[in-house]
Protein backbone atom coordinates (compact mmCIF):
# COMPACT_ATOMS: atom_id res chain seq x y z
CA UNK A 1 0.00 0.00 0.00
CA UNK A 2 1.68 3.70 -0.83
CA UNK A 3 -0.08 6.80 0.19
CA UNK A 4 0.43 10.56 -0.08
CA UNK A 5 -0.16 12.46 3.18
CA UNK A 6 -0.21 16.30 2.30
CA UNK A 7 -1.62 19.10 4.86
CA UNK A 8 -3.93 21.55 4.04
CA UNK A 9 -1.30 24.15 5.53
CA UNK A 10 -0.65 26.22 2.25
CA UNK A 11 -0.98 26.08 -2.03
CA UNK A 12 0.12 22.35 -2.67
CA UNK A 13 3.89 22.44 -3.92
CA UNK A 14 5.27 21.30 -6.84
CA UNK A 15 7.21 19.31 -5.07
CA UNK A 16 4.33 17.70 -2.95
CA UNK A 17 2.53 16.84 -6.46
CA UNK A 18 5.79 15.00 -7.62
CA UNK A 19 5.30 12.72 -4.47
CA UNK A 20 1.97 11.93 -5.44
CA UNK A 21 2.39 11.39 -8.95
CA UNK A 22 5.13 9.13 -8.34
CA UNK A 23 3.59 7.20 -5.51
CA UNK A 24 0.31 6.93 -7.84
CA UNK A 25 2.51 5.80 -10.70
CA UNK A 26 4.32 2.83 -8.18
CA UNK A 27 1.02 2.06 -7.03
CA UNK A 28 -0.32 1.06 -10.04
CA UNK A 29 2.64 -0.86 -11.10
CA UNK A 30 2.39 -2.84 -7.92
CA UNK A 31 -1.07 -3.40 -8.43
CA UNK A 32 -1.76 -1.76 -4.84
CA UNK A 33 -3.76 0.73 -2.96
CA UNK A 34 -3.26 4.63 -3.66
CA UNK A 35 -4.18 6.38 -0.11
CA UNK A 36 -4.67 10.30 0.27
CA UNK A 37 -3.89 11.43 4.01
CA UNK A 38 -4.60 14.50 4.47
CA UNK A 39 -2.35 15.28 7.63
CA UNK A 40 -4.88 17.85 9.48
CA UNK A 41 -3.03 17.17 13.44
CA UNK A 42 -1.45 20.62 13.58
CA UNK A 43 -4.55 22.84 14.38
CA UNK A 44 -2.93 25.85 14.35
CA UNK A 45 -1.56 25.85 10.74
CA UNK A 46 -4.79 24.30 8.98
CA UNK A 47 -5.95 26.65 6.64
CA UNK A 48 -10.09 26.22 5.90
CA UNK A 49 -10.70 24.59 2.46
CA UNK A 50 -7.34 23.60 1.72
CA UNK A 51 -7.88 19.99 2.12
CA UNK A 52 -10.54 20.15 -0.62
CA UNK A 53 -8.36 22.06 -2.83
CA UNK A 54 -5.33 19.35 -2.46
CA UNK A 55 -8.05 16.81 -3.73
CA UNK A 56 -9.16 18.92 -6.54
CA UNK A 57 -5.73 19.12 -8.25
CA UNK A 58 -5.33 15.32 -7.65
CA UNK A 59 -8.55 14.68 -9.71
CA UNK A 60 -7.04 17.15 -12.27
CA UNK A 61 -4.02 15.13 -12.58
CA UNK A 62 -6.05 12.20 -12.67
CA UNK A 63 -4.33 10.73 -9.74
CA UNK A 64 -7.84 8.66 -8.17
CA UNK A 65 -7.07 7.47 -4.61
CA UNK A 66 -8.83 4.16 -3.13
CA UNK A 67 -9.64 6.20 0.06
CA UNK A 68 -9.29 9.74 1.41
CA UNK A 69 -8.51 9.64 5.05
CA UNK A 70 -7.99 12.69 7.53
CA UNK A 71 -5.62 12.14 10.57
CA UNK A 72 -7.55 13.43 13.20
CA UNK A 73 -9.91 11.29 13.62
CA UNK A 74 -7.58 8.94 15.02
CA UNK A 75 -6.49 11.24 17.75
CA UNK A 76 -8.17 8.23 20.71
CA UNK A 77 -5.63 6.22 18.40
CA UNK A 78 -3.01 7.99 18.66
CA UNK A 79 -3.35 9.10 22.43
CA UNK A 80 -4.15 5.29 23.06
CA UNK A 81 -0.99 3.87 21.52
CA UNK A 82 1.06 6.98 23.50
CA UNK A 83 -0.66 5.56 26.46
CA UNK A 84 0.99 2.10 25.80
CA UNK A 85 4.43 3.17 25.59
CA UNK A 86 3.64 4.98 28.77
CA UNK A 87 3.02 2.35 30.36
CA UNK A 88 5.98 -0.14 28.97
CA UNK A 89 8.31 2.11 30.34
CA UNK A 90 9.25 3.13 26.50
CA UNK A 91 8.21 6.97 26.95
CA UNK A 92 8.27 8.85 29.43
CA UNK A 93 6.51 12.48 30.69
CA UNK A 94 8.15 15.34 30.21
CA UNK A 95 7.38 18.64 32.48
CA UNK A 96 10.32 20.73 31.02
CA UNK A 97 8.96 24.52 30.53
CA UNK A 98 9.56 25.94 26.95
CA UNK A 99 12.27 28.51 28.88
CA UNK A 100 14.29 25.46 29.98
CA UNK A 101 14.29 24.10 26.60
CA UNK A 102 15.42 27.25 25.30
CA UNK A 103 17.69 27.87 27.64
CA UNK A 104 19.44 24.22 26.99
CA UNK A 105 19.32 25.26 22.62
CA UNK A 106 20.95 28.47 23.93
CA UNK A 107 24.32 26.66 26.06
CA UNK A 108 23.86 23.83 23.05
CA UNK A 109 24.63 26.31 20.69
CA UNK A 110 27.49 28.48 22.77
CA UNK A 111 29.04 25.39 22.80
CA UNK A 112 29.13 24.90 19.33
CA UNK A 113 27.54 21.49 19.59
CA UNK A 114 24.10 19.91 18.21
CA UNK A 115 21.46 20.39 20.74
CA UNK A 116 19.91 16.88 22.16
CA UNK A 117 17.23 16.87 24.78
CA UNK A 118 18.95 16.13 28.48
CA UNK A 119 16.98 13.18 29.65
CA UNK A 120 16.24 15.19 33.07
CA UNK A 121 12.86 14.19 32.89
CA UNK A 122 13.41 10.50 31.87
CA UNK A 123 13.74 8.67 35.28
CA UNK A 124 11.00 10.65 37.34
CA UNK A 125 9.42 8.47 39.56
CA UNK A 126 5.54 6.87 39.32
CA UNK A 127 4.46 9.24 42.58
CA UNK A 128 6.61 12.53 41.25
CA UNK A 129 4.61 11.97 37.62
CA UNK A 130 0.98 11.41 39.68
CA UNK A 131 1.68 14.48 41.74
CA UNK A 132 2.63 16.25 38.63
CA UNK A 133 -0.63 15.36 37.00
CA UNK A 134 -3.21 16.04 39.79
CA UNK A 135 -1.43 19.70 40.02
CA UNK A 136 -2.00 20.40 36.41
CA UNK A 137 1.55 20.83 35.40
CA UNK A 138 1.59 21.04 31.72
CA UNK A 139 3.45 18.11 30.30
CA UNK A 140 4.72 16.54 27.19
CA UNK A 141 5.18 12.85 26.19
CA UNK A 142 8.67 12.20 24.95
CA UNK A 143 9.79 8.51 23.77
CA UNK A 144 12.80 7.42 24.77
CA UNK A 145 15.73 7.74 22.39
CA UNK A 146 16.76 4.33 20.55
CA UNK A 147 19.39 1.75 22.12
CA UNK A 148 21.48 1.60 18.87
CA UNK A 149 21.84 2.93 15.69
CA UNK A 150 18.79 3.06 13.46
CA UNK A 151 20.11 2.35 9.90
CA UNK A 152 17.90 1.47 6.58
CA UNK A 153 18.51 1.55 2.99
CA UNK A 154 16.76 4.17 0.59
CA UNK A 155 15.73 3.62 -2.56
CA UNK A 156 17.39 6.07 -4.45
CA UNK A 157 20.00 7.90 -1.76
CA UNK A 158 21.61 4.33 -0.51
CA UNK A 159 22.08 3.28 3.54
CA UNK A 160 21.45 5.50 6.00
CA UNK A 161 22.54 5.20 10.11
CA UNK A 162 21.68 7.67 12.83
CA UNK A 163 23.41 7.42 16.33
CA UNK A 164 20.94 7.59 19.01
CA UNK A 165 22.02 11.02 20.29
CA UNK A 166 20.79 11.89 16.86
CA UNK A 167 16.95 10.09 17.19
CA UNK A 168 17.26 11.62 20.74
CA UNK A 169 14.16 11.15 22.79
CA UNK A 170 11.83 13.55 21.03
CA UNK A 171 7.99 14.28 21.76
CA UNK A 172 5.03 12.33 20.80
CA UNK A 173 2.49 13.88 22.72
CA UNK A 174 2.11 17.60 23.14
CA UNK A 175 0.75 19.15 25.94
CA UNK A 176 -2.79 19.13 24.42
CA UNK A 177 -2.31 15.93 24.06
CA UNK A 178 -2.25 15.76 20.09
CA UNK A 179 0.26 13.76 18.70
CA UNK A 180 3.27 15.38 17.15
CA UNK A 181 3.84 14.89 12.93
CA UNK A 182 6.27 11.92 13.54
CA UNK A 183 4.35 9.80 15.81
CA UNK A 184 0.62 10.29 14.22
CA UNK A 185 2.54 9.60 10.61
CA UNK A 186 4.26 6.45 12.26
CA UNK A 187 1.01 5.49 13.88
CA UNK A 188 -1.25 5.52 10.76
CA UNK A 189 1.83 4.19 8.42
CA UNK A 190 1.64 1.06 10.86
CA UNK A 191 -2.47 1.05 11.24
CA UNK A 192 -3.01 1.51 6.93
CA UNK A 193 0.33 -0.88 6.17
CA UNK A 194 2.06 1.02 4.39
CA UNK A 195 4.93 -0.81 2.81
CA UNK A 196 6.40 1.57 0.68
CA UNK A 197 6.79 5.43 1.45
CA UNK A 198 7.93 7.81 -1.04
CA UNK A 199 8.75 11.52 -0.41
CA UNK A 200 11.02 14.04 -0.11
CA UNK A 201 14.42 14.28 1.08
CA UNK A 202 13.61 16.82 3.62
CA UNK A 203 11.72 14.01 5.17
CA UNK A 204 15.11 11.94 5.81
CA UNK A 205 15.74 12.82 9.42
CA UNK A 206 12.02 11.94 10.47
CA UNK A 207 12.25 8.50 8.69
CA UNK A 208 14.82 7.02 11.56
CA UNK A 209 12.14 8.47 14.38
CA UNK A 210 9.07 7.17 12.50
CA UNK A 211 11.22 3.65 12.37
CA UNK A 212 11.88 3.81 16.01
CA UNK A 213 8.69 4.50 16.63
CA UNK A 214 6.87 1.68 15.13
CA UNK A 215 9.66 -0.43 16.19
CA UNK A 216 8.86 0.42 20.12
CA UNK A 217 5.22 -0.05 19.27
CA UNK A 218 5.82 -4.02 17.74
CA UNK A 219 5.45 -3.50 14.47
CA UNK A 220 8.76 -4.99 12.65
CA UNK A 221 6.95 -5.45 9.07
CA UNK A 222 9.72 -4.18 6.54
CA UNK A 223 8.92 -0.78 4.92
CA UNK A 224 10.57 0.28 1.61
CA UNK A 225 11.65 3.90 1.82
CA UNK A 226 12.55 6.28 -1.08
CA UNK A 227 13.32 10.05 -0.79
CA UNK A 228 13.10 12.19 -3.61
CA UNK A 229 15.85 14.70 -4.48
CA UNK A 230 14.80 18.51 -3.88
CA UNK A 231 13.97 20.83 -7.09
CA UNK A 232 15.99 24.01 -6.99
CA UNK A 233 14.80 27.27 -8.30
CA UNK A 234 16.81 29.84 -10.98
CA UNK A 235 19.42 30.53 -7.98
CA UNK A 236 20.14 27.01 -7.03
CA UNK A 237 18.33 27.19 -3.46
CA UNK A 238 15.41 25.05 -2.79
CA UNK A 239 12.37 25.99 -4.64
CA UNK A 240 9.80 27.99 -1.52
CA UNK A 241 7.01 29.59 -1.32
CA UNK A 242 8.45 32.48 -2.67
CA UNK A 243 9.01 31.12 -5.81
CA UNK A 244 5.42 31.55 -8.19
CA UNK A 245 6.46 28.64 -9.86
CA UNK A 246 6.58 26.60 -6.62
CA UNK A 247 2.68 26.88 -6.30
CA UNK A 248 0.64 24.42 -9.00
CA UNK A 249 -2.03 26.81 -8.50
CA UNK A 250 0.09 29.31 -9.79
CA UNK A 251 0.61 27.78 -13.07
CA UNK A 252 -2.84 26.58 -13.53
CA UNK A 253 -3.22 30.38 -13.40
CA UNK A 254 -0.61 30.64 -16.03
CA UNK A 255 -2.52 28.56 -18.03
CA UNK A 256 0.07 25.47 -17.96
CA UNK A 257 -1.90 22.03 -19.00
CA UNK A 258 -2.27 19.73 -16.41
CA UNK A 259 -0.04 17.00 -18.53
CA UNK A 260 2.54 19.05 -19.47
CA UNK A 261 3.15 19.82 -15.14
CA UNK A 262 3.18 15.89 -14.41
CA UNK A 263 5.29 15.40 -17.11
CA UNK A 264 7.50 17.76 -16.58
CA UNK A 265 7.93 16.82 -12.78
CA UNK A 266 8.97 13.50 -13.79
CA UNK A 267 11.62 14.57 -16.64
CA UNK A 268 13.13 16.41 -12.95
CA UNK A 269 15.98 14.13 -12.45
CA UNK A 270 14.94 11.29 -14.15
CA UNK A 271 15.77 9.11 -17.40
CA UNK A 272 13.04 8.64 -19.47
CA UNK A 273 12.33 6.63 -22.89
CA UNK A 274 10.45 9.76 -24.16
CA UNK A 275 10.80 13.31 -23.74
CA UNK A 276 7.00 14.02 -24.24
CA UNK A 277 4.25 11.35 -22.79
CA UNK A 278 1.31 10.97 -20.54
CA UNK A 279 0.48 9.83 -17.43
CA UNK A 280 -0.90 5.71 -18.40
CA UNK A 281 2.27 5.84 -20.66
CA UNK A 282 4.58 6.73 -18.02
CA UNK A 283 2.71 4.17 -15.50
CA UNK A 284 4.46 1.50 -18.31
CA UNK A 285 7.96 1.94 -17.82
CA UNK A 286 9.00 4.17 -14.44
CA UNK A 287 11.52 3.26 -12.82
CA UNK A 288 12.38 4.69 -9.01
CA UNK A 289 15.95 3.16 -10.12
CA UNK A 290 16.20 6.13 -12.76
CA UNK A 291 15.81 8.97 -10.45
CA UNK A 292 19.02 10.65 -9.76
CA UNK A 293 20.25 10.83 -6.26
CA UNK A 294 20.97 14.92 -6.81
CA UNK A 295 18.99 18.02 -7.07
CA UNK A 296 16.78 18.68 -10.02
CA UNK A 297 16.55 22.58 -11.62
CA UNK A 298 13.15 23.66 -12.08
CA UNK A 299 13.44 25.65 -16.01
CA UNK A 300 10.16 27.10 -16.75
CA UNK A 301 11.23 27.79 -20.27
CA UNK A 302 11.55 23.75 -21.00
CA UNK A 303 7.41 23.38 -19.18
CA UNK A 304 6.85 26.63 -21.92
CA UNK A 305 7.76 23.92 -24.09
CA UNK A 306 6.36 20.71 -22.63
CA UNK A 307 3.28 22.59 -22.57
CA UNK A 308 3.15 23.40 -26.42
CA UNK A 309 3.95 20.04 -27.02
CA UNK A 310 0.61 18.68 -24.91
CA UNK A 311 -1.46 21.41 -26.77
CA UNK A 312 -0.49 19.94 -30.56
CA UNK A 313 -0.99 16.46 -29.06
CA UNK A 314 -4.72 17.58 -27.17
CA UNK A 315 -7.71 16.83 -29.58
CA UNK A 316 -9.37 19.54 -31.64
CA UNK A 317 -11.91 19.43 -29.94
CA UNK A 318 -10.98 19.17 -26.54
CA UNK A 319 -9.02 21.97 -27.23
CA UNK A 320 -11.86 24.31 -28.52
CA UNK A 321 -13.70 23.72 -25.54
CA UNK A 322 -11.27 25.18 -23.36
CA UNK A 323 -12.06 28.92 -25.33
CA UNK A 324 -16.09 28.11 -24.62
CA UNK A 325 -16.41 26.70 -28.08
CA UNK A 326 -17.03 23.34 -29.69
CA UNK A 327 -16.10 23.09 -33.33
CA UNK A 328 -12.88 21.36 -33.49
CA UNK A 329 -11.53 23.56 -36.16
CA UNK A 330 -11.03 26.07 -33.73
CA UNK A 331 -8.76 23.42 -31.61
CA UNK A 332 -6.92 23.28 -35.37
CA UNK A 333 -6.76 27.01 -35.49
CA UNK A 334 -5.62 27.18 -31.93
CA UNK A 335 -2.72 25.37 -32.55
CA UNK A 336 -1.28 27.93 -35.35
CA UNK A 337 -0.60 30.21 -32.44
CA UNK A 338 1.38 27.69 -30.72
CA UNK A 339 4.95 29.14 -31.86
CA UNK A 340 3.81 32.35 -30.39
CA UNK A 341 1.86 31.26 -27.33
CA UNK A 342 2.65 28.45 -25.01
CA UNK A 343 -0.16 28.80 -22.54
CA UNK A 344 -3.86 28.86 -22.19
CA UNK A 345 -3.72 32.03 -20.85
CA UNK A 346 -1.47 33.38 -23.79
CA UNK A 347 -3.77 31.63 -26.19
CA UNK A 348 -7.27 32.54 -25.56
CA UNK A 349 -7.00 36.17 -25.73
CA UNK A 350 -5.53 35.49 -29.20
CA UNK A 351 -8.61 32.98 -30.33
CA UNK A 352 -11.17 35.31 -28.20
CA UNK A 353 -9.98 38.51 -30.22
CA UNK A 354 -10.53 36.80 -33.23
CA UNK A 355 -14.13 36.48 -32.69
CA UNK A 356 -14.13 39.83 -30.41
CA UNK A 357 -15.65 43.15 -31.96
CA UNK A 358 -13.49 44.86 -33.99
CA UNK A 359 -12.02 48.48 -33.38
CA UNK A 360 -12.76 50.35 -36.36
CA UNK A 361 -10.13 53.42 -35.19
CA UNK A 362 -6.85 54.45 -36.01
CA UNK A 363 -5.08 54.34 -38.97
CA UNK A 364 -5.96 51.35 -40.97
CA UNK A 365 -9.91 52.07 -39.68
CA UNK A 366 -11.00 53.51 -42.71
CA UNK A 367 -10.04 50.97 -45.17
CA UNK A 368 -11.28 48.28 -42.40
CA UNK A 369 -14.68 49.47 -43.06
CA UNK A 370 -14.56 49.21 -46.45
CA UNK A 371 -13.34 45.62 -47.07
CA UNK A 372 -16.03 45.00 -43.67
CA UNK A 373 -18.66 46.16 -46.37
CA UNK A 374 -17.48 44.24 -49.16
CA UNK A 375 -16.80 40.63 -47.07
CA UNK A 376 -20.77 41.24 -45.60
CA UNK A 377 -21.76 41.35 -49.79
CA UNK A 378 -19.33 38.95 -51.08
CA UNK A 379 -20.17 35.22 -51.84
CA UNK A 380 -18.92 32.62 -49.90
CA UNK A 381 -15.17 31.18 -50.73
CA UNK A 382 -13.79 28.01 -50.31
CA UNK A 383 -10.47 29.23 -51.41
CA UNK A 384 -8.07 31.83 -49.68
CA UNK A 385 -6.50 33.40 -52.65
CA UNK A 386 -9.59 33.56 -54.40
CA UNK A 387 -11.25 35.55 -50.97
CA UNK A 388 -7.99 37.94 -51.32
CA UNK A 389 -8.41 38.63 -54.70
CA UNK A 390 -12.00 39.70 -54.78
CA UNK A 391 -11.51 41.98 -51.96
CA UNK A 392 -8.52 43.51 -53.72
CA UNK A 393 -10.00 44.11 -56.41
CA UNK A 394 -13.52 45.48 -55.17
CA UNK A 395 -11.49 47.49 -53.27
CA UNK A 396 -8.52 48.49 -54.96
CA UNK A 397 -5.86 47.62 -52.29
CA UNK A 398 -2.68 45.81 -52.74
CA UNK A 399 0.52 44.87 -50.19
CA UNK A 400 0.76 46.04 -47.82
CA UNK A 401 -2.53 48.89 -47.71
CA UNK A 402 -4.80 45.62 -48.08
CA UNK A 403 -2.64 42.98 -45.75
CA UNK A 404 -2.85 44.95 -42.65
CA UNK A 405 -6.05 45.80 -42.54
CA UNK A 406 -7.59 42.64 -43.63
CA UNK A 407 -5.56 41.24 -40.57
CA UNK A 408 -6.78 43.71 -38.57
CA UNK A 409 -10.48 42.72 -39.56
CA UNK A 410 -10.17 39.32 -38.79
CA UNK A 411 -7.76 38.34 -36.39
CA UNK A 412 -7.68 41.69 -33.74
CA UNK A 413 -4.13 42.00 -34.05
CA UNK A 414 -1.28 43.37 -36.30
CA UNK A 415 0.99 40.11 -35.92
CA UNK A 416 -0.09 35.99 -36.18
CA UNK A 417 0.36 33.35 -38.57
CA UNK A 418 -0.33 33.40 -42.17
CA UNK A 419 -3.64 34.38 -43.20
CA UNK A 420 -4.13 31.92 -45.49
CA UNK A 421 -3.68 29.57 -42.92
CA UNK A 422 -6.01 30.88 -40.27
CA UNK A 423 -8.51 31.44 -43.16
CA UNK A 424 -8.78 27.71 -43.34
CA UNK A 425 -10.63 27.58 -39.84
CA UNK A 426 -12.56 30.47 -39.55
CA UNK A 427 -14.32 31.13 -43.64
CA UNK A 428 -17.60 29.57 -41.92
CA UNK A 429 -17.92 32.89 -39.99
CA UNK A 430 -15.96 35.03 -42.20
CA UNK A 431 -19.41 37.54 -42.20
CA UNK A 432 -19.23 37.23 -38.43
CA UNK A 433 -15.87 38.83 -37.35
CA UNK A 434 -16.20 41.96 -39.43
CA UNK A 435 -18.12 43.45 -37.39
Amino acid sequence: MLRFAPSPTGDMHIGNLRVAIINYIVAMQKKEGFLVRIEDTDKARNIEGKDEEILEILKKFSLHDNGTFYQSKNLHIHQGLAIKLLDEKKAFVCTCSPEELEAQREQAKDQKRAYRYSGICEHKSEEEIKALKESGTPFVVRLKKPSKNITFTDAIKGKFSFAPNEVDSFVILREDSTPTYNFACACDDMLMDIDMIIRGEDHISNTPKQIHIKRMLGFDKETVYAHLPIILNSKNKKMSKRDDASSVKWLFEQGFLPDAILNYLLLLGNKTPTEVFTLPEAVTWFDLDNISKGAAKFDLDKLRFLNRKHFERMDDKLLSSLFGFSDAELGKLAKLYLEEASTLSELEPKIKAIFAPKDFGGEWGGSMRVIADIIDKAPYFEAYNDFKDHISQTANLKGKELFKPLRLLLTGAEHGPELKEIYTYIKPYIKDLTV
